[in-house]
């Protein structure tokens, strides 16, 4: 069983606005490694931003972000992105914020992406508001500060922004620069999920389910459940599972338990993978499979669920106490749908992550590179062009370690295109 504490993904959600349209956030889609074909959006977009137009600038960045219709391209991404923020457009404000917090095509800047957010909050916008109370929940490029991090989030969610309502209430849960008080978190919990959140949703279900200010009430923690895995909840997808496994308020039933498993672990949830393992190490609906308890306690494991990390261990002395050979042979290579489904998921998510980094490393030589390149620019003085001359040498070379970067980067893109791009196994996986 699992809550959510505040959703990192969520916390970064962008709106575009071309044409009155929001777009959501920066979860990448496909970094694809050749170019699909350019929609007639990008193109006109591009007259209104070389012409100067904010809005136009941030909608084409997003393009270049997200490699919608055009090849991702981090640099282009982080050019338009500038321009339209150097003009005070808030959203661009918080997308780079958000780029140097994260290491996406820049080199990671605590402080900077602060400054982005702090610009983006102080025009009102309720994602920079956010975004900046997350850093002070945090203590991301600043020192810890629960009542300032409390501050901008309910700035955010006095606009209706449900990710700040949300964590206003968990604020409230937890006692987190405000005295704990389940009724006003229940209570902001219930205003997020009207406005679709589905982390308020889950929260909710615990709610009901711990009887957290309430009295226990099984059947209304499963309603809102189903209410967010409906809605896109993995981690809700984990808790109805855990449910059916443990015959709370329904009949103990492990097929479904394991089916519910599947689809949250599909996606990377690590409390689902961890019980996955436990139902293949005690026999829960299936037949005990040493091999695949030890798989998927170690995919938890991996991911730094501390219930994996101690299960696998406990597990291996299980297995070493019964004799020779009995831990060497649960660590043979698994054949399973499922458990390819999760691994496949898992690489995808890796190989995004390493692009962005190394994009991110290619762009920090450039910048080495250019502040010595442009090192007394305008200056005409003996020191300068001596410094100037000899410069330019170690110029040269960051120029060629971003180069190297951004080839290992292309690589990786036509590695995960390949992946992305193979028969995808069905939404959901038969269970054994």
């Amino acid at each position: 069983m699992s809550f959510r504490t505040r959703a990192t993904v969520a916390a970064f959600f962008v709106f575009a606005l071309v044409s009155a349209a929001r777009a959501q956030a920066p979860v990448q889609t496909s970094t694809q490694a050749t170019a699909p074909p350019v929609d007639n959006d990008f193109y006109s977009l591009r007259e209104p931003a070389a012409a100067g137009d904010a809005q136009a600038q941030f909608a084409l960045a997003n393009h270049y972000f997200y490699g919608l219709g055009v090849p991702q391209d981090y640099r282009q991404a982080l050019l338009w992105y500038n321009k339209s923020a150097n003009q005070g457009f808030a959203p661009a404000q918080n997308l780079l914020g958000y780029m140097y917090q994260h290491k996406f095509g820049v080199p990671r800047d605590y402080k900077r992406a602060m400054a982005y957010y702090r610009s983006a909050a102080k025009q009102g916008y309720a994602l920079g508001e956010y975004n900046l109370g997350g850093m002070f929940e945090d203590g991301i490029g600043v020192k810890r500060d629960y009542k300032q991090a409390l501050d901008w989030y309910r700035k955010a969610a006095d606009q209706n922004l449900s990710q700040a309502e949300k964590q206003v209430g968990y604020f409230y849960q937890c006692g987190y620069g405000v005295k704990r008080d389940y009724g006003q978190a229940h209570a902001w919990y219930l205003r997020a999920a009207g406005h679709g959140n589905y982390d308020a949703e889950n929260q909710l279900g615990y709610f009901a389910e711990d009887g957290l200010g309430e009295p226990k009430n099984y059947d209304e923690a499963l309603s809102w459940f189903y209410k967010a895995a409906e809605h896109g909840s993995n981690t809700a997808k984990e808790n109805i599972g855990y449910m059916f496994q443990n015959g709370l308020g329904v009949p103990t039933d492990y097929a479904k338990a394991m089916s519910w498993f599947v689809e949250a672990a599909a996606h990377g949830n690590t409390d689902a993978e961890n019980q996955l393992g436990w139902m293949y190490q005690h026999g829960q609906g299936v037949e005990p499979d040493d091999a695949k308890a030890v798989t998927w306690y170690r995919m938890a494991a991996d991911q730094g669920n501390r219930r994996g990390i101690d299960n696998l261990y406990a597990f291996k002395e299980v297995l070493e106490d019964r004799g020779t050979g009995f831990w060497e042979a649960a660590n043979s290579q698994v054949t399973d749908p499922a458990i390819a489904r999760a691994q496949r998921w898992a690489r995808i998510q890796d190989l995004r992550a390493r692009i962005a980094g190394l994009e991110g490393d290619a762009q920090n030589q450039d910048d080495l590179a250019n502040q010595l390149e442009h090192t007394g620019k305008g200056k005409n003085d003996a020191i300068t062009k001596i410094f100037n001359a000899v410069g330019s040498v170690p110029a040269v070379k960051y120029h060629m370690e971003a180069a190297k970067y951004r080839e290992e980067a292309a690589r990786l893109r036509e590695e995960l295109a390949k992946i992305e791009n193979e028969d995808k196994f069905s939404a959901s996986v038969p269970v054994p």
